[in-house]
């Protein structure tokens, strides 16, 4: 969905997050980020995906990885979700989708034969220049972790 690929530069992006914190891209500048969209907090296959990203969130940062996640929830529902399962990153609540947008995850979906727009599930892995060197479209949510670590291979 997304016309973003390996190599490209990392679209700049201004949001707030759970707390009303101004959150950007170049805050991350000089380490790695794994930005990560997510159609809607506390729903089942969203919850395992970032719960996975917070079991294995020493690992990522002893690889250098700041996490950060994306959908278009209020920052209630961020806030409500990052309380509940005692996330230690960021959710960027992106009500205009501006984030999304700049990032192409939105568009035409489809689920038990009912076509609508929403956010595709999909994650970014940004070097430390902003430059994308991975992108993961077909997220597996039980072990999203593992498939940003392999970007170290």
């Amino acid at each position: 969905m997304t016309k973003l690929k390996p190599g490209d530069k990392a679209p700049n992006f201004i949001a707030k997050d759970e707390k009303d914190n101004t959150i950007s891209l170049s805050d991350y500048k000089g380490s790695k980020l794994v930005l990560f969209f997510y159609p809607a907090a506390s729903t089942p296959t969203c919850t395992v995906e970032a719960c996975n990203l917070r079991d294995h969130y020493s690992d990522l940062k002893n690889k250098g990885y700041n996490i950060l996640g994306v959908s278009a929830d209020t920052q209630k529902k961020q806030s409500n979700f990052k309380d509940k399962f005692e996330f230690q990153y960021p959710l960027l609540a992106d009500e205009d989708k501006k984030v999304i947008n700049a990032y192409g995850v939105w568009g035409p979906k489809k689920f038990m034969g009912r076509e609508y727009d929403g956010i595709h599930r999909t994650t970014f892995v940004i070097d430390e220049n902003g430059i994308i060197e991975k992108v993961i479209d077909k997220v597996k949510a039980k072990i999203h972790a593992l498939q940003v670590l392999e970007s170290e291979s």
